[in-house]
């Protein structure tokens, strides 16, 4: 199989492992894009998983304005469809919340994370597939859990659920990450954010590609809303891989 090909199957088990899981409270509604959005995951990874790359940004989870959306990690919209260069069908989650409702490519909410992470890519590298030549993207859990009562419907994080509903989930994510570093092949992996940076440590251990992080893009980090793309970049130059060009980009 070729490296995409083997990404959509390690993906495909994913979903079929994780399928099973039950979460308890305060979890009441859980969204998995790599079942109602595969088109367009699928398409991600056979458009830019085909290869070996250098680095491997890995984010946490999806978001509800972002792969939720479009089944690409952190697929805000505009990014998604106009640069990155993806568009297809999306159905809906088996039990969807009015307040955090799935209408793919059609949605009309922009999400703040995946316009300043894919934002710093395109004015760095141009064309998406500048970009993709060396680095690609990837989150290290795939579902979105909500949290649905009298006062609205937020997101939950993963490192806040409890440890005897996270213990087979982390235990499936990690196996994933692990096949996709193998078909990879990154010297980097990533974390956007601690946790991610964490999970990467523990799941790949000291023998693996080298880890390092980057702030997480979210607005609702005070650090991240003080100019995310130059921190994130000098985070970049500082690990060594990204080195500033001559017009200082």
């Amino acid at each position: 199989m070729s490296p995409a090909e083997q990404l959509q199957s390690a993906a495909k088990r994913l979903r079929e492992e994780l399928a099973g899981l039950r979460f308890g409270a305060p979890v009441t509604h859980i969204y998995q894009p790599l079942d109602y959005a595969w088109e367009p995951h699928a398409q991600y990874l056979e458009k830019y998983g085909n290869a070996t790359k250098r680095v491997i940004f890995m984010g946490m989870n999806p978001g509800p304005f972002g792969m939720a959306q479009t089944g690409v990690p952190f697929g805000e919209i505009e990014a998604v469809r106009d640069w990155i260069g993806i568009e297809a069908p999306v159905g809906k989650p088996p039990v969807e919340h009015p307040k955090r409702p799935v209408d793919g490519f059609a949605c009309t909410r922009s999400e703040v994370s995946g316009r300043r992470l894919w934002g710093l890519f395109a004015e760095k590298f141009g064309p998406a597939q500048n970009f993709f030549r060396e680095h690609f993207v990837a989150n290290y859990i795939p579902l979105l859990f909500l949290q649905a009562d009298e006062k609205g419907c937020r997101n939950i994080a993963p490192d806040k659920l409890g440890a005897a509903d996270s213990a087979a989930l982390l235990a499936a994510c990690d196996e994933h990450l692990r096949t996709v570093v193998e078909v990879l092949q990154p010297e980097w992996v990533i974390g956007v954010g601690k946790f991610a940076e964490g999970r990467a440590r523990e799941a790949l251990g000291p023998d693996g590609p080298k880890i390092g992080t980057v702030l997480h893009p979210s607005p609702a980090s005070p650090a991240a809303n003080r100019g995310w793309a130059p921190q994130a970049t000098a985070q970049l130059e500082a690990l060594g891989i990204w080195v500033r060009d001559r017009t200082g980009h």
